[in-house]
């Protein structure tokens, strides 16, 4: 079993560093371990190096340097006068350039935004390439891409490892053409982790949340003159975009250099137009292939059909977000699951999942813990590396329910009350939780060290408070050093609180001389923030 997993585990390495979708995923698998290990890896692919300037620096560097100057130039009016009179212009023009116009932070994210604002859909070709350390590079491969601004798609490799594959999401399916194995495997619309390189819109966003971002020159990419922007993520290196001059939108971005690799992703060939082509969204099964779906989805009429095929009444929500109405009714049957779309005119879409619930209610490790009701409510955002998608679960009288979908969080809660009549407690940093009865002393600068590991790949079980708290635990019960197998299970722990900040993990085994252990994320309170223990309860 154990070696299965490697394999499996290999795989999904694999192929998420092929840009393809993995044959089994944490949504599939039956696996616990293998599910927390896919989020791991996940996440770890999601992590960048922290970024070391703070919102407001070039502000602040602007003024340091415009009062130094002036203090100088008092002092020693008559011998430099001159000199650093044209040092200062030059340096607050420099500065002005960079960070006031004509995209100066952060004019640079708003005039992207703005200009996204006017797309409704655009084609094009999307070369990428890998560069080394030495500065040779190799052409990785070759995208026609189509896609709107409702996160509809469809992508064909021209060249390359996915030469001939073909992905679309309509917002109602997901389908992959895979003409080596003559088959097309469906996919949920929604999580969807897989989607292409270089969608502009979720680079804008990325710009948009970044901590800082600057015009650092100009360039020529396809034949159109475009500014080269710097981007500081909150959590990761700094990467390049060069923006399009004349329709200020990115052109081509190139990544930092991780592992001795970094790749550029460039649109040599890109135009705007109404719609993604109907038929393109249209799915279709072509003929001799084979389809792959492993939770078919039957479309029904309404509730009553749907209790016909599932055996049980769904609930729906007494009372649902404006702008929203029901889209549709499906049932998969061989889940017993019943599933209510609705979307709203912005086409931002919420999916209401009822099922019988099985085994133990078990949270993701990672989740913030909320409560509607008596009930524990797992709340997850983003969901499977999807950052539009957000998921709240939880169980009432022997049924799971899920509301999930790309709509606003807040939009997601108010579904969820409609089902339950009752109030939906988020998890607040600002709530204190309770206090360890023996505090652990932690080092921040190797905390902060670890945070750096764990952003570059290393140490990603930091990122897991199940597994942090493993460690420690383990570490108790085998004071000696740990040979082989963890004396105590993950299985023998959950996660009991999490406001995203600080967390609670209950330890069952009864060995075990702890019977809490509580975390707190010390140097970035985000989900790429490692977690660090800061005290216990004794047994």
């Amino acid at each position: 079993m154990m070696k299965d997993n490697e394999r499996k585990l290999s795989d999904f390495i694999d192929r998420l560093n092929a840009e393809q979708k993995p044959d089994e995923d944490e949504c599939s698998t039956q696996s616990e371990e293998l599910k927390k290990l896919y989020r791991t890896v996940r996440l770890v692919r999601s992590l960048k190096n922290p970024a070391m300037p703070e919102p407001g620096y070039p502000t602040k560097l602007a003024k340091a340097v415009a009062g130094r100057l002036a203090r100088r130039r008092s002092a020693t009016r008559k011998r430099w006068a001159l000199t650093l009179g044209a040092v200062g212009v030059a340096a607050i023009f420099a500065l002005f350039i960079n960070f006031v116009v004509p995209f100066g932070n952060p004019n640079v994210v708003n005039a992207m935004e703005q200009a996204f604002n006017e797309v409704q859909a655009y084609h094009g070709i999307l070369e990428i390439t890998a560069s080394n350390a030495q500065g040779e590079s190799t052409e990785q491969g070759k995208l026609d891409v189509w896609a709107d601004r409702d996160g509809h798609y469809y992508v064909k490799g021209l060249a390359g490892a996915s030469q001939s594959l073909v992905t679309v999401n309509n917002g109602q399916r997901k389908w992959q053409i895979q003409p080596g194995q003559k088959r097309v495997q469906i996919f949920p619309a929604l999580p969807d982790a897989y989607r292409f390189q270089f969608e502009l819109g979720k680079e804008i966003q990325e710009a948009k949340n970044a901590l800082s971002t600057k015009v650092i020159g100009e360039d020529t990419i396809s034949g159109r003159e475009a500014f080269i922007v710097e981007v500081t993520p909150k959590g990761g290196s700094p990467y390049r975009i060069w923006i399009d001059k004349k329709t200020e939108l990115p052109l081509q971005k190139q990544t930092a250099m991780e592992h001795a690799i970094q790749y550029t992703l460039t649109y040599k060939e890109i135009t705007f137009t109404d719609a993604i082509p109907a038929q393109l969204l249209t799915y279709h099964l072509p003929e001799g292939y084979q389809e792959i779906n492993e939770n078919p989805e039957q479309l029904v009429a309404d509730l009553p059909e749907a209790r016909e095929i599932a055996g049980f009444t769904g609930k729906t929500p007494a009372t649902i977000p404006t702008g929203y109405s029901q889209d549709r009714v499906a049932v998969v049957p061989n889940r017993q699951l019943v599933k209510m779309y609705y979307r709203n005119p912005e086409q931002k879409q919420a999916i209401v999942m009822q099922g019988k619930a099985a085994g133990e209610f078990t949270t993701a490790p990672n989740a913030l813990l909320g409560k509607m009701n008596d009930s524990v409510v797992e709340i997850l955002s983003p969901v499977a590396g999807d950052a539009e998608t957000s998921s709240i679960r939880w169980r009432k009288d022997g049924f799971e329910f899920t509301v999930l979908g790309n709509a606003p969080l807040d939009d997601l809660a108010a579904f969820a009350q409609g089902i339950m009549s009752g109030p939906l407690t988020m998890p607040s940093p600002e709530k204190q939780i309770a206090k360890p009865q023996v505090k652990v002393p932690y080092d921040l600068t190797v905390e902060k060290n670890d945070q750096q590991n764990a952003d570059a790949g290393s140490s990603p079980w930091k990122l897991d408070p199940i597994f942090v708290a493993q460690v420690f635990v383990s570490l108790q019960m085998s004071p000696q050093g740990i040979t082989g197998e963890y004396p105590l299970d993950t299985k023998d722990l959950t996660v009991s609180e999490n406001n995203g900040i600080d967390a609670i993990v209950t330890v069952h085994d009864k060995r075990a001389p702890i019977k809490a252990v509580y975390l707190k994320r010390v140097v970035r309170q985000d989900e790429t923030g490692i977690w660090t223990v800061v005290g216990y309860d004794p047994r």
